[in-house]
């Protein structure tokens, strides 16, 4: 009897844990799926990625203040093994952090702008740390250092024009007024005065029209959702179709 007791006790403790496997293994499965299709699902855009973008809305470094907004789009879509990861069209934006107004003996005009945010078609939003690269779409101003800070180009030419402009009109009048000795005289007192109102006048700032191309560089990885963006594209198609 007790062996025929411990048997039946051996057979129901083998049975309950084929039960509780054959009950556990489809959990597992599941849970095990859903967490490749996850990871499937999220995918990278790798740190120096360069994105072209268009402002949607003018910037001057004589009226913006630090923290304002800055309005972009992404003027061509980044695509990665075949995936488009931002397709173009996707808003961007930003924030002004920095500006620098061009002084009047030295000094050129400067601003730092930082991308925070990625804003799909269908609302999907992405946070991303990104900053100027280069502005292709600016004709008098460039990049300088690393964190892509935007500088006015400099002015010695037109400086050099505006004395050797008022300097020639002061040679005519000299001239007109007493021969060759008031020509001399008008001459050093019209570049005297080209002199005066270089110095005195300031820079040009830096001015970024709407439309103007920048080249966006993403500082960190940042992930995005495969599936979504997905989802975004086909939207984002949809909606151009019909307009």
């Amino acid at each position: 009897m007790q062996s025929i007791s411990r048997t039946s006790l051996v057979l129901a403790v083998i049975c309950f844990t084929v039960c509780l496997s054959a009950q556990d293994t489809p959990a597992t499965q599941s849970a095990r799926s859903s967490d490749e299709k996850s990871s499937q699902q999220k995918l990278t855009v790798p740190a120096g990625t360069q994105i072209l973008v268009a402002l949607k809305s003018p910037i001057s470094t004589k009226s913006a203040k630090i923290g304002d907004a800055v309005y972009a789009s992404t003027s061509f879509p980044y695509v990665q093994n075949e995936k488009v990861l931002i397709p173009a069209g996707t808003y961007v934006q930003g924030r002004i952090t920095s500006i620098t107004r061009p002084g009047r003996v030295k000094g050129r005009a400067e601003l730092l702008i930082r991308f925070t945010t990625l804003i799909y078609p269908s609302g999907y939003t992405v946070l991303l740390p990104g900053s100027v690269e280069n502005v292709p779409g600016a004709e008098h101003a460039t990049v300088k250092g690393d964190e892509g800070t935007i500088q006015q180009n400099g002015e010695k030419g037109h400086d050099v024009g505006t004395i050797a402009g008022t300097a020639a009109t002061g040679t005519l009048i000299g001239a007109a007024a007493g021969g060759l000795k008031g020509a001399g005289v008008g001459a050093a007192s019209g570049g005297a005065l080209g002199l005066a109102i270089a110095l005195l006048s300031r820079g040009s700032d830096v001015r970024l029209e709407t439309g103007t191309s920048l080249q966006m560089v993403i500082q960190r990885p940042i992930d995005v959702d495969a599936d979504r963006v997905e989802k975004s594209a086909m939207r984002g198609e949809l909606v151009r179709i019909q307009q």
